[in-house]
């Protein structure tokens, strides 16, 4: 169901878009399914920040052919672009589009949700994002307004019509087994990770992020984030469709994600305990094995900070 109107708050609003990375662009977004595996399909969407011609998918989206229908991972970040992501599910199989799971509650994932309910399908999402996707869908549509301008018109913030609960879910689709893996959440609290264990491919959502710099916003929690991407290691997948970057495989993953992570909170925990000054923990920090990811000197401040102050609430 469509949430209802939220008062736009200046300070978040000018924190969302912030972090957006709203930046110019020269061409418009193309979608289109690319395979990754026997049934399975990926779209790799732009790295850098949200624009007036990439729509706001700078993210990637899943794509699961099955026997009775197709599940979408992720629906876009508005009823425009998930006009052209349906257009694009088209070119690779003629099933409809039966279920769309959300694997977090960043705008990207779920604004497009009103466009495919309208279609009849089921939207699938874990139930501990519902709290983050009331409190911030109205403030999603209020950052990306400036970049998106008309191509946001018509879009409604809508809510999963399905909550799951569990840690692992198993669900038939299709006659497909897909299973929805959630550890508390990471970069937004809903975060899930959905597995295909026939292919051995994980979609990671915002758990993996390769060749630019992961984000950790105010929703964010490092140690459950780590806590997650344990799990998608106890799967040792074939490949990876992380959140943001190329498909790739478990170590490229390690090395941009969780070491990175690791060793923030090793460093901000070791900082905390000594009572040393925020500001002097960030500069004593060595990003420099992450510093050639995009986006890295924009964002590493954030991530640090906002990792001191989660390790001083712990």
């Amino acid at each position: 169901m469509p949430l209802p109107p939220l008062t736009r708050r200046a300070l978040p609003v000018l924190t969302a878009a912030l972090w957006l990375g709203i930046t110019a662009s020269a061409h418009a977004i193309e979608v289109r399914f690319e395979p990754v595996a026997p049934g399975l399909y990926a779209f790799i969407g732009e790295k850098s920040g949200r624009t007036y011609d990439n729509e706001g998918l700078n993210a990637n989206i899943g794509l699961v052919v099955t026997a009775d229908g197709a599940l979408l991972i992720d629906s876009g970040a508005s009823l425009q672009s998930a006009r052209k992501i349906h257009a694009a599910v088209a070119q690779v199989t003629t099933q409809p589009v039966k279920w769309v799971i959300n694997t977090g509650g960043q705008d990207h994932r779920w604004l497009g949700n009103g466009y495919f309910a309208a279609q009849g399908a089921e939207v699938i999402a874990h139930a501990h994002g519902k709290a983050d996707m009331l409190a911030r869908g109205g403030d999603h549509i209020a950052a990306l307004t400036p970049a998106l301008q008309e191509k946001l018109d018509g879009t409604v913030p809508t809510l999963p019509t399905r909550w799951l609960t569990g840690t692992d879910e198993r669900l038939n689709l299709g006659g497909t087994t897909v299973q929805v893996i959630h550890r508390g959440g990471a970069h937004t609290p809903g975060d899930v990770m959905v597995w295909l264990p026939q292919q051995r491919v994980v979609f990671s959502g915002d758990v993996v992020y390769v060749d630019r710099m992961l984000g950790v916003i105010p929703v964010s929690h490092t140690g459950r984030w780590l806590e997650s991407f344990a799990a998608l290691e106890a799967l040792q997948p074939a490949r990876i469709v992380p959140g943001h970057g190329q498909v790739c495989e478990l170590p490229l993953a390690r090395a941009q994600t969780r070491d990175y992570l690791k060793a923030l909170r090793a460093h901000m925990q070791q900082a905390v305990d000594e009572g040393q000054d925020i500001s002097a923990a960030i500069k004593a920090f060595d990003a420099r094995p992450w510093m050639g990811l995009l986006n890295a000197a924009e964002l590493h401040p954030g991530n640090a900070s906002r990792t001191y102050l989660e390790l001083e609430r712990e």
